[in-house]
């Protein structure tokens, strides 16, 4: 343990993703200093070497070992409670930083004690901006951005409101909320607001922290002062349908809780947030269908096997 707290805690949730925590880790071994920093991972009973990776390539880190997949609030929270900073930092593991990310968050949050979270731009690997701050939802967002309706209609003005379409993107702001892919969270914020809900297992947890953070009376500032690169979604790619469902889930108790003023309201997302599932999974289940064809035919020299298709 250290004689003196760090800066900055830098918590992670890791689950199968060996590659991409390596660069992650590599980037934030690479950060300037001052400020002082310390890495908390906690793994979720990954099978592939992230382990051994984190062990041996990394032994500065504080590893956490789940014997299960306890999911991302409840894993958090395990490095969360770990944490010394008088900063923590939320950060996904499919993120990369630039070395001068901590000391640029750590100076905007230094200069704005009113803000509870501070969040940077978001790119992905090309370089192309990600739509990482939003307003909080409404029922007519609910409607187009999170139901089958917004398939039908992806422009509709409730969604491009609640995306922020419209935002500069390259301006300093207070915003409703932010990614949790990468969110600076300031220790006096933190104490009084609590833990991430664990009833969110996977998604929607980071809005409703960013509410439960305005309520307490703190603000959400996103900064472009630093750009993290996100690669999105690397953990959740290797059980999609799964994903797919926890993630509708938390839509639902998203709404439920905070957005869906009776017992009426709630009906109707709950109705449209499921319709919209059962079509992603639909689709999802279609293309692995098509996928499975064409390597049944690229492996039987051009005919479509139909029990290759049926397996």
């Amino acid at each position: 343990m250290r004689d003196t707290p760090p800066d900055v805690s830098v918590c992670i949730v890791s689950w199968n993703v060996a590659g991409d925590l390596r660069a992650c880790l590599v980037s934030i071994r690479a950060q300037q200093t001052p400020p002082s920093f310390e890495v908390i991972v906690a793994d979720n009973a990954s099978s592939d070497d992230s382990v051994r990776m984190l062990q041996e390539e990394f032994p500065e880190v504080r590893l956490i070992l789940n014997a299960d997949n306890l999911g991302f609030a409840r894993a958090t929270n395990q490095t969360l409670r770990a944490a010394q900073g008088r900063y923590l930092m939320m950060l996904n593991p499919d993120t990369v930083l630039q070395p001068d990310c901590l000391a640029k968050l750590v100076a905007v949050a230094e200069t704005h004690p009113e803000a509870g979270i501070v969040a940077p731009r978001l790119v992905y690997p090309d370089g192309s901006l990600q739509f990482s701050c939003r307003r909080f939802p409404t029922i007519a967002a609910a409607i187009y951005r999170n139901t089958v309706f917004g398939r039908l209609f992806p422009r509709a003005q409730a969604a491009s409101e609640y995306i922020m379409r419209d935002c500069d993107h390259d301006t300093e702001h207070d915003v409703d909320w932010a990614s949790g892919a990468c969110l600076l969270i300031r220790r006096e914020a933190y104490v009084q607001v609590g833990e991430l809900d664990e009833g969110f297992v996977w998604g929607s947890e980071d809005v409703d922290y960013c509410f439960r953070m305005h309520r307490a009376g703190w603000s959400v500032l996103y900064s472009p002062v630093t750009d993290v690169i996100h690669a999105v979604g690397r953990s959740t790619d290797q059980a999609v349908v799964p994903t797919i469902v926890r993630t509708h889930r938390g839509m639902y108790r998203l709404y439920a809780k905070h957005f869906a003023p009776n017992a009426l309201a709630r009906a109707f997302v709950a109705v449209g947030v499921w319709l919209r599932a059962a079509l992603l999974i639909l689709s999802w289940e279609t293309r692995r269908v098509i996928r499975k064809a064409w390597r049944a035919r690229i492996r039987g020299g051009g005919r479509v096997a139909a029990r290759g298709v049926a397996h």
